[in-house]
């Protein structure tokens, strides 16, 4: 925030302006700086926060302070307000900075609440302010950014089923709110899976029969980040049915966790094609061998059309 007699002062200082707008009084005073700090000038011009014919377009000491001191002798006094080195501002005083001008944005209404702060990471963490193309906002060196804290993410993104940040077609931000969210993981939507639908719009349905996993969480079944199994799936089918499905059986060979099958009528030939017997575990082979549950079981996001033999909400058929 401006202190507006100690910006007169340095306008009288080093411009000898009486009397000007206080917006000129900052152009000569960043006009001082910048015969010192000469190194930041291109950049900065190019930059977002260089817009001359922009009122609201912020000088030096709108974000350093007027720095009187410093431009009386700039040898022995520092800034009012320094980011980076070993008198760097707090990270919550320094993001108050930026916030004074960008917490207008409803982007960031959330910021104060959120993770990054509680993890004392501020905007000076991720953004640079004296270059002309800021690395957190580009899509295609964003994600390098955030992978400086989240490296598990960087793994995850490496792996062959994945979603393409690493060919610049998708960043973080497409997903992720960093400065602050309503729902989970700071994810841009309330939900995860109103997050995923903003693409994935086919999977939302409504279906005649839904899946539930699907209609409560994708992570359920998914790694948004990435994973070495096609379709991004945690672990692969039938062991990630299985973890809320018995297989198609009976009695006690090819059951999981000591349970029996729960679809009695795969045995008796009267419903389900009776894949694996619950009689004599012959087939039991067919859970284990590359046949698959999704080989029969193919819109597991959901259906509107049941099995052609056994008409029940649960079997998703094409």
């Amino acid at each position: 925030m401006r202190i507006r007699n100690a910006v007169v002062a340095l306008g009288l200082c080093l411009c000898g302006l009486v009397g000007s707008a206080w917006a000129a009084v900052d152009a000569q005073a960043s006009k001082a700086c910048l015969q010192c700090h000469e190194e930041n000038a291109e950049n900065m011009a190019k930059s977002a926060h260089s817009v001359a014919a922009d009122a609201r377009t912020p000088t030096c000491v709108s974000c350093h302070g007027a720095s009187g001191k410093h431009a009386g002798n700039p040898t022995e006094a520092k800034p009012d307000r320094l980011f980076s080195g070993k008198s760097a501002l707090p990270a919550a005083d320094a993001s108050a900075v930026c916030l004074d001008c960008h917490e207008k944005d409803t982007k960031r209404a959330l910021w104060a609440a959120s993770a990054h702060p509680a993890a004392d990471v501020g905007c000076g963490n991720c953004h640079k302010v004296h270059v002309n193309r800021d690395r957190a906002l580009a899509k295609t060196t964003q994600s390098e950014v955030c992978f400086a804290c989240h490296k598990e993410q960087r793994t995850q993104i490496s792996k062959p089923s994945r979603h393409p940040l690493a060919e610049g077609k998708m960043a973080c931000s497409d997903c992720h709110n960093v400065h602050g969210s309503a729902g989970p993981k700071l994810a841009r939507r309330d939900t995860t899976n109103d997050t995923c639908y903003t693409c994935h719009a086919e999977k939302r349905g409504p279906f005649a029969h839904a899946h539930e996993p699907v209609t409560e969480d994708c992570a359920i079944c998914h790694n948004p980040h990435g994973s070495a199994i096609p379709g991004m799936l945690k672990v692969r089918a039938p062991i990630l049915c299985n973890q809320c499905h018995t297989p198609h059986v009976t009695g006690e060979l090819g059951a999981v966790g000591g349970q029996r099958g729960v679809f009695p009528p795969a045995a008796l030939g009267q419903g389900t094609p009776a894949i694996t017997s619950g009689t004599t575990g012959k087939n039991v082979v067919n859970i284990w061998q590359g046949r698959s549950c999704m080989n029969c079981h193919t819109q597991v996001h959901g259906s509107n059309n049941p099995s052609a033999t056994n008409p029940t909400p649960q079997f998703m058929f094409r």
